[in-house]
């Protein structure tokens, strides 16, 4: 399924999904900012490791945009 079917799905636990998945990964990328260890991401297919002070980074991009 993709996003667009997701959000047009019958069944109101499916379409709430994908804002619930999006809600689990910032809690994610915070506790790993804040227990200063690295998050692991499954990226093409493989596990990626993104360390922590990247997530910093990234977080202080998005607040000044």
């Amino acid at each position: 399924m993709t996003m667009k079917n997701i959000q047009e799905a019958n069944d109101p636990d499916l379409r709430a999904s994908a804002a619930a998945m999006s809600r689990a990964a910032a809690a994610a990328r915070k506790t790993a900012i804040q227990t200063d260890t690295n998050l692991i991401i499954m990226k093409d297919g493989k596990l990626t490791r993104i360390p922590a002070q990247t997530l910093r980074d990234l977080a202080q991009i998005s607040t000044r945009a």
